[in-house]
């Protein structure tokens, strides 16, 4: 379960990075709104996570995945540049996590 808390925190991590974009310095009163609605819930499910996962893993993961899906989405919602580089190190960030998540089972598994 404590995956599951972490993915959707990440995806409020998400919202949140995006959501920020949006504020226009927290003038805007909608994208505000659904900027601290995002933030709050991404701690909150992240704290879920943690009681179970390593704090290090934990955050890593969710900032990972917060990154990578705000520089994908930042591309695609916003038309931010994209280049080889920066997708190497996605690509890079994404093994990270699954690296993490696989060395979380096998420390349990052990």
């Amino acid at each position: 379960m404590a995956w599951i808390y972490l993915l959707v925190a990440s995806v409020f991590e998400v919202v949140f990075a995006l959501g920020t974009n949006a504020t226009n310095g927290f003038t805007e009163l909608v994208p505000s709104i659904v900027t601290i609605v995002a933030a709050t819930g991404g701690i909150f499910f992240l704290s879920l996570a943690l009681k179970t996962l390593d704090v290090g893993v934990g955050y890593t993961v969710w900032t990972g995945i917060g990154a990578t899906g705000t520089v994908v989405l930042g591309t695609l919602i916003f038309g931010e540049s994209m280049n080889v580089w920066k997708a190497v190190a996605f690509v890079l960030i994404i093994g990270g996590i699954l690296g993490l998540k696989l060395s979380d089972k096998l420390t349990t598994a052990a």
